[in-house]
């Protein structure tokens, strides 16, 4: 058993956190207001960060989930508003799925332009009804003529307004037949051929949040992904690598948010005497640390179980969701009570991280009682 990172591994987060650090630093505090500017997507993917385990087939850059994770750390370290975080956990895990199950036709059309930044991948599950119930989607589609007609509506859907003014869509689940977990089909259907509504949130605003209109909407059948009535089954793997990035950026956030409260504790003073020479803040900081470290580690090892097709994949990923966010939102809290009144400024910069982690509490690739219904399933099989 080794825990140690591989040269090349450090190497990564070395180079990702430089160029993160020159091209992302100085624009992050806009982001909430501004969105993620295209043209750092564009750099972005010049340096392989985007969409970094498509394979170099399509000008990706064949990385393993472990160095995706690391990347995703590094991101939510500068953008602590964790939109850059969503954009890249989307376009990480859905091009995968694009590449293991799509056809040549559509690999070829969407990968090299995705892998270059020029085009945006998500994933559209959630509807009006919920999200985490996957299997009870309503949306509709039927094939006639070589062509797929959609009908439906698709709720709480991420980067809706990125693929529509930049190119390219979402990985869409609509029922054809059956019901339950069969019956459920996995199609591209670009942001251009629908009618999208932005909706406005608490938090992480950088990218948008929108619903999708699906009205008689016609796609090329080749645009479905793999076999139909097999979406329900590509959706989990695509959630399950998700998770790992989501988790990470957590982590990635929580790391940064820590040190930030550590260095304020070293340096200010009360009662004639530093905020760290108070062991109810230095044992808190103590057991704060080591709570990241288990979590890192948890999530490190779905991150290796997904590199190695591992079967356990479904329920470490859903372990490492489960805890990230949380650990996350108990640092935020933390370290603004440790700031006072400071923390509750906008200046201090806590206040954006709070709202954004919030949305991968509620939701982002599962809620978190889902993820307790994942490892109680495997606990009591």
């Amino acid at each position: 058993m080794d825990f140690s990172f591989t040269e090349e591994d450090l190497e990564i987060r070395k180079n990702v956190s430089e160029f993160l650090q020159r091209e992302l630093g100085p624009i992050s505090k806009n982001i909430d207001n501004s969105g993620i500017p295209h043209d750092f997507i564009l750099k972005a993917a010049s340096q392989g960060i985007i969409a970094p385990v498509v394979s170099s087939k399509y000008n990706g850059s064949n990385l393993t989930f472990l160095q995706s994770a690391i990347i995703a750390e590094e991101i939510s370290k500068v953008d602590t508003s964790m939109a850059t975080s969503v954009y890249f956990l989307l376009d990480n895990a859905w091009p995968y799925i694009i590449e293991k199950y799509g056809n040549d036709s559509i690999k070829d059309e969407l990968l090299y332009d995705v892998t270059s930044g020029k085009k945006f991948i998500g994933v559209a599950s959630t509807e009006p009804s919920g999200g985490s119930d996957v299997a009870g989607i309503k949306t509709s589609g039927r094939i006639e003529k070589n062509r797929v007609i959609i009908n439906g509506q698709k709720m709480y859907i991420s980067g809706g307004m990125e693929a529509y003014k930049y190119g390219g869509g979402h990985l869409t689940l609509f029922r054809t037949s059956g019901t339950g977990h069969s019956g459920i089909t996995m199609a591209y259907v670009p942001a251009s051929a629908l009618k999208i509504e932005k909706i406005e949130n608490m938090g992480r605003m950088g990218i948008s949040t929108c619903i999708m209109y699906y009205e008689n909407t016609e796609i090329p059948d080749y645009y479905i992904i793999g076999d139909m009535n097999r979406g329900f089954y590509y959706s989990m793997d695509g959630f399950n690598h998700a998770r790992i990035a989501v988790a990470a950026a957590c982590n990635g956030l929580s790391e940064k948010i820590l040190d930030l409260g550590i260095d304020y504790i070293k340096n200010r003073s009360a009662f004639g005497k530093k905020l760290m020479d108070f062991q109810s803040i230095s044992f808190e900081a103590a057991e704060l640390r080591t709570e990241l470290e288990m979590t890192k580690l948890l999530t490190y090892k779905a991150a290796y179980l997904a590199d190695k097709n591992s079967d356990e994949l479904p329920v470490y990923s859903a372990m490492a969701k489960l805890r990230a966010p949380q650990l996350a939102l108990k640092i935020l809290k933390s370290v603004m009570m440790w700031y006072g009144a400071y923390g509750y400024t906008k200046d201090a910069g806590l206040e954006r991280a709070a709202r954004g982690i919030y949305s991968y509490l509620v939701g982002a690739e599962g809620a978190l009682n889902i993820m307790k219904l994942i490892i109680s399933k495997r606990i009591f099989p």
